[in-house]
């Protein structure tokens, strides 16, 4: 798929389940939303500046890709945060350029790529707590007009889904929706691709999940029964991107699966101290590094560190996370749209850096 691409149906380019006019139930109520891979890709920054002597960073500066998100957007941005909170877009992204990742995404003749997953971290004063606000893939929203990288202009549209906007116009045009969705100003950009993700599990050795219920997915080829397994790379990825094997196969429904591999992830990571080994760390950042987009400000383990320890303060454990609050369309029952007045309420408190209510987490798309 092109980054030209009008894409309107699911990732691999299918409509999304359960057409026709059914709309989809039996979506998880958890409160605390699943945030699948890219989070992980903070905890790497934290462990990164966990002590680890320098000259073990410098080689991985080549590694990490820039974009310069301030010049694509220019000065009609909303402000910036009144205190010295941090707001950070954190993107997924099912890129296929390279043969790894063409086998990782299921294979096929594409180029393009979408933002499989999004979300807001938002960092208050102190920087000793977290909220990450994850932003459903389905969501249809108002993409803003943007400048391609060629400086090509594209017009707003209106009525596109979320996860469309990255292969249509690219990063900071994602990064300009979110801001004019959310009146939030995003102070940093960060994203990572499939075979980060896969060699990023791969260099831990591998996290073990508790699967619910068993799993035989045809078209990601996941077959795994209930119970404890130990998940491999391939093997992880697929599972926190089962839609058909799981629940009523919509996007919202496998979150779930997402949020619980997460906390396995972390828990492995907890559980092998690597803030203890430097070897074991540097393999774990250079995987990261590897598959690892950033704004201009970030684009270097000089930056990149310094971030991380203005951050050494949040436990990634107990970050909170947060499903955007959304509502089936009405028109069309297979997306979703942002739910109001929960959605304007969740981005005020985070435009003024104070507490996020409780009945703004609330979704009525999964009754929670």
């Amino acid at each position: 798929m092109s980054h030209d691409a009008m894409t309107q149906g699911t990732h691999d380019g299918r409509p999304a389940s359960g057409g026709g006019g059914r709309k989809r139930r039996g979506a998880p109520r958890k409160r605390r939303r699943g945030l699948k891979i890219t989070l992980s890709v903070l905890l790497i920054l934290l462990l990164a500046a966990g002590g680890t002597v320098y000259w073990l960073y410098s080689s991985l500066d080549g590694n990490i890709k820039g974009v310069d998100i301030d010049k694509a957007l220019g000065d009609d941005r909303p402000e910036k945060l009144p205190t010295s909170g941090q707001n950070l877009l954190v993107l997924g992204s099912d890129s296929r350029a390279g043969a790894e990742n063409k086998e990782l995404g299921g294979g096929g003749n594409v180029s393009g790529a979408r933002s499989d997953t999004a979300m807001v971290v938002h960092i208050p004063e102190g920087r000793t707590k977290a909220v990450a606000v994850s932003i459903p893939r389905d969501t249809l929203v108002t993409r803003p007009e943007c400048t391609k990288a060629d400086g090509s202009a594209v017009p707003s549209a209106n009525r596109v889904m979320f996860n469309s906007v990255y292969s249509q116009v690219g990063p900071a045009c994602v990064v300009k929706t979110v801001e004019k969705m959310s009146k939030v100003r995003i102070d940093h950009y960060l994203e990572i691709n499939f075979a980060g993700f896969k060699d990023l599990v791969d260099a831990i050795g591998g996290v073990t999940v508790d699967v619910p219920q068993d799993i035989h997915d045809k078209s990601s080829g996941l077959d795994l029964t209930k119970g404890p397994h130990k998940l491999d790379g391939t093997e992880s990825l697929a599972y926190v991107r089962t839609r058909h094997g799981i629940g009523d196969g919509s996007d919202l429904g496998r979150i779930g699966l997402q949020q619980q591999f997460l906390l396995a992830l972390l828990s492995e990571v907890k559980s092998q101290d690597l803030l203890s080994s430097p070897t074991s760390t540097y393999k774990i950042a250079n995987s990261a590094t590897e598959s690892l987009t950033t704004d201009d400000g970030l684009a270097s383990l000089t930056s990149l560190s310094k971030f991380a320890r203005s951050m050494q303060g949040v436990d990634p454990a107990s970050m909170e996370t947060i499903m955007l609050p959304v509502a089936y369309d009405k028109a069309d029952p297979n997306r979703v749209v942002a739910a109001q007045p929960q959605a304007d309420t969740l981005w005020k408190a985070i435009r003024e850096d104070a507490t996020i209510p409780e009945s703004a987490k609330k979704s009525p798309a999964t009754g929670g």
